[in-house]
């Protein structure tokens, strides 16, 4: 009995294995792609690899500390995701494009998962395994390509979501600019209730610091864009928080990191917690993968490069896991440290290496120097990044361009500032989806007949019928099964008229045709032979043929009565189609044309 299950077991175990295997070859997915970015590396190479990379780690540190509280975490989170994620997803991705770390999205989608817990350990107790599980999302999403899907997801979901998630971020930051904290709130309405109801806790020197803060980040950018504005604002700021605590005015400062400390976490997966954080872990793979593609095609395209989406979302799992293992948080796409790495002229993706590298040398070496930067300045700098998400010129065309988009993007962004931002992207993406499908789910239905001359024109009239007895219409669009009822209906309408005989249904441009659409077509053919009615159809291609035959629906048509197309003649089917017709109907002869092109036989 014992060998039999093992047996079993091995048997299933080399399914799954080979299963897994027919995966990775047909997304052509590579266990460790960076070995192709090492043969022939040049030290001319590694130089403008390690000046990109340090461009990145200048940037990726303070933006770190930057997204761990947004995340609602301790700084240092956001510095280890970053020099770890940098470090493990390339190894599995391979890519130059993508510079990978805590990211303003993902950041807000953590705060909203894990939002309603109201004590830090609580948070970071909670990570490993939300950590794990969007790990896990993206692996098996990669093996089983859904990186190929996400071109169907609107980008109207993607601004609302983003317009959403900046508002919450500026929102979630004033507390700590105006000197108190709040705890619990996860929505935007909590959080801007919370905010109303403390301030009269305003610590005003903090308040001051603030704006002095937002005086020169902005006045930085504005002035200086090319230089690391984000270190510089935090390094000033931080002599400001000296010189406040020197006279009296005490701030609230940062939390130092142990000098030379890199803390490790068993990601031991809490069952307790795998309902509660799932809907949060899978958002935030969804954003991940989101972000990572969009940036990743848009940089490749700019040097003629393509890249496999279901490869960066396997780096981004493995980087995921990494950092379950060291204290981290959730690691996706960044695009500005992209466009850094790019423009600083990275040659391969041991930059982000190297970025990682020397992010992991700076947490280790100077961790005690972060106890010195006042909460309120990065704060400040924080809500410098949640106004800069906010896209005015993407906001308007995708509110502008059709009723649909905008109704996508207002819904996300509504839901997005009255519920948490998980349930905001699903109501989104879902409505999305739903309004696509009403719009694709209208095959277009025109009648035509032949005139005087033997020509297929538009009907304008019913008595213009060169027969009353015979109708052709034209079927143009998906007949998927969102259109299947729907077809099945005007055609019945069509066929309850009178006089008429014979229906030539004209499928040369109607697509996608399922077995839903079969079983309705079906059901048509019993509705109109109970009436005295036959049905023809012409213009067939390969595909509408293949289904008819697969179906048995062919049958209950008749071979006689199909007609495939001839790519060369467009109307030659249905002339045919006609001439069938009329032998249905007992008449010998039929004024029609068919236009043959003389250089084919």
């Amino acid at each position: 009995m014992q060998s039999h299950k093992r047996t079993k077991l091995a048997r299933r175990a080399r399914v799954a294995s080979n299963a897994v295997k027919d995966s990775f070859k047909r997304n052509a997915l590579d266990l460790f792609p960076i070995r192709k970015e090492l043969k022939g590396y040049t030290p001319k190479t590694g130089l403008a690899d390690l000046r990109a990379g340090f461009n990145v780690a200048l940037l990726a540190f303070p933006q770190g500390m930057a997204y761990a509280l947004i995340g609602g975490l301790p700084v240092q989170y956001g510095i280890y995701c970053a020099a770890i994620a940098s470090i493990f997803g390339p190894l599995f991705s391979g890519s130059r494009f993508i510079a990978l770390g805590p990211t303003n999205a993902t950041s807000v989608m953590l705060m909203s998962t894990i939002g309603g817990m109201v004590l830090v350990s609580e948070k970071l107790a909670a990570m490993p395994t939300l950590l794990l599980l969007v790990a896990l999302f993206l692996i098996l999403g990669a093996i089983l390509g859904v990186a190929n899907l996400i071109q169907y997801i609107s980008r109207s979901v993607v601004t609302g979501y983003i317009s959403a998630a900046a508002i919450l971020i500026i929102a979630n930051q004033l507390d700590s600019v105006m000197g108190f904290e709040i705890q619990g709130a996860s929505t935007f309405i909590a959080v801007l209730e919370r905010t109303l109801s403390s301030l009269d806790q305003v610590h005003w020197p903090s308040l001051g610091l603030g704006a002095m803060t937002f005086v020169l980040y902005f006045g930085l950018i504005k002035k200086l864009p090319m230089l690391p504005n984000v270190a510089l604002t935090l390094v000033v700021m931080s002599l400001v928080g000296i010189i406040f605590n020197r006279n009296g005015y005490e701030l609230v400062m940062l939390d130092e990191v142990p000098l030379g400390m890199l803390p490790a976490s068993l990601p031991i997966p809490d069952f307790g917690l795998i309902n509660q954080l799932a809907p949060g872990a899978l958002a935030i793979a969804f954003l991940a993968i989101l972000e990572g593609s969009s940036i990743g095609k848009s940089l490749a395209a700019r040097t003629g490069a393509r890249i496999n989406g279901n490869q960066e979302m396997l780096g981004m799992g493995a980087a995921n896991l990494a950092s379950a293992f060291v204290s981290g948080m959730p690691a996706s796409g960044s695009l500005t440290r992209s466009v850094l790495n790019f423009t600083s002229g990275s040659r391969t993706a041991m930059s982000h290496i190297f970025a990682g590298l020397l992010c992991l040398t700076g947490v280790l070496t100077l961790g005690p120097f972060i106890g010195y930067i006042p909460r309120a300045a990065l704060a400040v700098v924080v809500i410098g990044v949640g106004i800069s998400l906010i896209n005015r010129h993407q906001i308007r065309i995708v509110s502008k361009s059709t009723t649909t988009d905008a109704i996508v993007f207002y819904l996300t962004l509504i839901a997005g500032l009255l519920f948490k931002l998980d349930f905001a992207i699903y109501l989104g993406t879902g409505t999305s989806i739903v309004l696509f499908l009403r719009k694709a789910s209208t095959p277009e239905l025109i009648e035509y007949t032949f005139n005087e001359q033997g020509d297929l024109t538009e009907l304008k009239k019913k008595q213009d019928r060169a027969d009353e007895h015979i109708s052709i219409v034209h079927v143009e669009g998906e007949l998927f099964f969102g259109a299947a009822e729907l077809f099945r209906d005007q055609i019945r309408i069509v066929s309850e008229e009178p006089n008429l005989k014979v229906i030539i249904l004209k499928m040369r441009n109607a697509h996608h045709l399922d077995a839903t659409t079969m079983m309705a077509l079906e059901e048509l053919i019993l509705y109109i032979r109970e009436r005295g009615r036959r049905l023809i159809v012409s213009g067939a291609r390969r595909d509408v043929y293949k289904v008819f035959k697969g179906s048995g629906i062919l049958a209950a048509v008749g071979r006689r009565n199909f007609f495939m197309d001839t790519p060369s003649n467009p109307n030659l089917s249905t002339a045919k189609a006609l001439k069938r017709a009329q032998e249905i109907l007992g008449k010998k002869s039929a004024k029609v044309r068919i236009y043959v092109d003389p250089n084919k036989s």
